[in-house]
């Protein structure tokens, strides 16, 4: 069984693991399945609009897939959700991911 299967198991049985779809995402993303990953992002973010990884992570597949304005706009609301949570080290990482994209 592929870690894929496995962790789409594993929501199965528990959909609202923001850690296990964020797991999930990453292994389609390694997988080089870049739009189910993004499925993946923004379902973490519907339920939890904090998980700055999801942000960073779903910014940087979005820029694989060549859509940067989209990726803008993901750094710019993690930047935000950061800021509101006091999350400095991922809004600084959010930050300097966004000044790289330009």
């Amino acid at each position: 069984m592929s870690r894929i299967e496995s962790l789409t198991g594993m929501l199965a049985q528990d959909p609202g693991n923001s850690r296990f779809r964020y797991m999930l995402a990453m292994e389609h993303v390694n997988a080089g399945q870049l739009d189910a990953a993004m499925t993946q992002f923004e379902e973490i973010l519907a339920r939890d609009a904090t998980y700055s990884s999801a942000y960073y992570q779903g910014g940087q597949t979005l820029e694989k897939l060549g859509r940067p304005d989209d990726a803008r706009g993901y750094y710019r609301r993690g930047i935000d959700a950061a800021t509101q949570s006091g999350d400095l080290h991922a809004r600084s990482e959010l930050q300097d991911a966004l000044s790289l994209l330009g």
